[in-house]
């Protein structure tokens, strides 16, 4: 089979990468146009495209996908199947033109978790199970045939940058089976089921903001599933500072006001939630580094008795 790849970050590199070491002819690689990054605003590649210029693979880097000058060059590669693995939302001109169709990796377990996010919301919202899903891409974003899924347990302290680093390597694999069967001519093709299911939004800077008026459970399942990017974050004196990991303790906070910081100023940082603490043990104030608790409480003072807002 002719594969078009079509994806742009680091979670889309171990299925290109898997297609190519299966044999499978990539005809081209689809990523995001390079963008200025840094001080320096240098123009950066997608890490897909790093990858695709140095196996020798075709890249094409569209600005608008419905364009003459982009359809008509991806119509005479003659594609048999279409992969999208976290690349952005495509018009019916593209995705309808392989005879085999279009096919992309998504990390849920579709139906649940149909959006731009679903790493952090599984993880915000409490879940303890998530996984991969392949499936055919129709118009309505995420809500195609379903092929195949793989499940997997989310820990009670795994962060969205954990679940990100196994999700896509499952993902990888998950994608070679698909193509295989696909290739076998004997794929599935599963209509999703209907339903209120839980979405996943893009997620914005108020997402972000930490609410210690929460129970504790959920204010560590925010600060998880938000670490280590774009990462949860609240105030203290005026100054910015985000959170990327914390412990539950269990202690109840008898009273106390959520948000009010309980140290000794060298080793602990406790803070009250509504109804117990959680411990912050990695941290980051604006315009420092990210760092451990005891050396972060070295470098900024932080009085017991004072609150984070």
């Amino acid at each position: 089979m002719r594969i078009v790849f079509m994806g742009t970050p680091e979670f889309a590199v171990p299925s290109l990468d898997i297609l190519v070491k299966a044999g499978y002819e990539i005809a081209a690689v689809i990523t995001a146009p390079d963008k200025p990054a840094g001080r320096g605003q240098k123009l950066s590649q997608s890490a897909i495209k790093q990858y695709a210029q140095s196996h020798n693979l075709l890249v094409l880097q569209p600005e608008k996908l419905r364009n003459p000058q982009f359809l008509e060059p991806l119509q005479q590669l003659r594609a048999d199947l279409q992969v999208v693995v976290a690349f952005r939302m495509l018009p019916a001109s593209v995705f309808t033109l392989p005879k085999l169709g279009c096919i992309n990796v998504h990390a849920s377990l579709l139906p649940k978790y149909r959006g731009a996010a679903p790493i952090n919301w599984a993880i915000m919202n409490g879940e303890t199970e998530t996984g991969v899903t392949t499936f055919f891409i129709e118009q309505e974003i995420d809500a195609g045939y379903l092929i195949m899924q793989e499940k997997t347990v989310i820990d009670n302290n795994e962060t969205a940058g954990q679940l990100h680093n196994r999700l896509m390597h499952i993902g990888a694999r998950l994608l070679l089976q698909t193509v295989q069967t696909i290739e076998a001519g004997n794929c599935p093709k599963i209509r999703q089921p209907e339903g209120n299911f839980p979405k996943a939004p893009k997620i914005f800077t108020e997402t972000c903001r930490i609410n210690w008026n929460l129970a504790a459970v959920r204010v560590h399942n925010h600060i998880r599933g938000l670490s280590p990017y774009p990462a949860a974050f609240t105030h203290h004196n005026h100054q910015l500072l985000k959170i990327f990991r914390t412990q539950l303790t269990g202690e109840p906070v008898m009273g106390q006001t959520p948000g009010l910081v309980e140290t000794d100023g060298k080793t602990f940082l406790h803070i009250a939630c509504a109804d117990s603490w959680v411990a912050a043990e990695e941290l980051q104030l604006e315009g420092r580094k990210r760092l451990p608790v005891a050396d972060f409480l070295r470098g900024y003072q932080v009085a017991a008795g004072t609150r984070f807002e």
